[in-house]
């Protein structure tokens, strides 16, 4: 009888310490960095693109653009890194890789993808590039060709970044006072069934930018001398975004986990930024640092003999806005500072 009891018991140990060194085996591959990496799917436009808009469509891909980061142009709105850049280094992977440079930079599929396209909308805009449903249309053509497995989706994340072109185009092409309210739900309800539609992909978590407070945009305070935001036109993103929170409350009730969907707060983290920057080490708030010399021209435009027709503030790091429409680097770090302050980022992690 003590002899089986003895057996047992050895048995229990043998099994203990090998569960043991197969745990601290485990512990070691963790911290060699072989856990599956975090991957990060964005979608949407201009604030999110590192790298897939045309070269001959855009200034994006011109001098001045990416002085600051990397140095030279290269797609980014920005004398540096955007929105998406900083999301990124907040899940502490490398900045997805644009859709449109996959095959030449293969080895960094396993952070995920880019596919947003500055310009584009919900809807399409007057910019010719895909919308955000041919751009989602691209990713479950990537995970049709095993690109992306059912288990390197369980560790994503999404950022989705839209609706400031498609109110844009509307206005552009003659949009009625009187149809505004309609669309503004329409755009609201596609964004919604746009991120149902990611969820079923199988990201886990999706994260959707509120929209930024469209009157306070350089192209929009030019009116005053970039003195004044315009109340108007933040009245109405103020309307899509207690639309899109409500959307985002709704799709949560309906999911198992309550917390799929997040809405990253930009309008009070730009305006915080805006309401004091001082705070950031912000010098210029609503001027813009790299502007046209005149009204024909814009940030890094050339004549026919290639002459600069542009010009640049002394130190981008001082200014909010790059040019008429997106942050600077600076203005960028310090929104995602704020956005950290206001615990709007922890909900990301899963």
């Amino acid at each position: 009888m003590m002899d089986s009891h003895k057996q047992l018991f050895l048995l229990s140990l043998f099994l203990i310490l090998n569960l043991s060194v197969l745990l601290i085996i485990g512990d070691i591959r963790v911290v060699q960095g072989e856990a599956p990496t975090t991957k990060m799917f964005v979608f949407g436009d201009s604030y999110a693109d590192t790298g897939n808009i045309k070269k001959g469509i855009s200034n994006s891909w011109k001098d001045p653009y990416g002085i600051t980061f990397p140095g030279k142009p290269a797609g980014r709105f920005s004398d540096g890194r955007v929105l998406t850049d900083y999301i990124a280094r907040y899940l502490k992977v490398r900045s997805p890789v644009p859709y449109r440079l996959r095959k030449l930079m293969p080895q960094h599929l396993k952070y995920g993808m880019n596919f947003a396209v500055g310009g584009t909308g919900v809807f399409d805009t007057l910019t010719p590039g895909p919308n955000m449903t041919t751009q989602i249309d691209l990713l479950a053509q990537l995970i049709k060709a095993n690109v992306y497995t059912a288990s390197d989706l369980s560790n994503s994340v999404a950022l989705l970044s839209v609706a400031g072109n498609d109110y844009s185009h509307y206005l552009a092409t003659n949009g009625s006072t009187q149809g505004l309210a309609s669309f503004v739900a329409s755009v609201v309800n596609q964004t919604a069934t746009d991120l149902v539609r990611i969820k079923e992909l199988g990201v886990k978590k999706i994260v959707v930018g509120g929209l930024q407070p469209l009157g306070c945009l350089p192209q929009v305070t030019a009116a005053t001398s970039f003195e004044r935001c315009n109340d108007t036109s933040n009245t109405l993103v103020l309307v899509h975004n207690n639309l899109l929170n409500q959307a985002v409350a709704r799709l949560n009730q309906q999911t198992k986990d309550r917390s799929s969907f997040l809405v990253l707060n930009l309008y009070d983290s730009f305006m915080s930024v805006l309401n004091h920057p001082s705070t950031h080490n912000i010098q210029s708030k609503l001027r813009p640092c790299c502007v046209g010399v005149s009204s024909e021209y814009s940030c890094g435009s050339v004549d026919q003999n290639k002459v600069k027709k542009y010009l640049v503030c002394d130190d981008p790091k001082s200014a909010f806005f790059w040019d008429l429409v997106h942050p600077t680097q600076a203005g960028w770090h310090a929104v995602y500072n704020k956005l950290r302050t206001m615990n709007a980022l922890q909900h990301i992690h899963h």
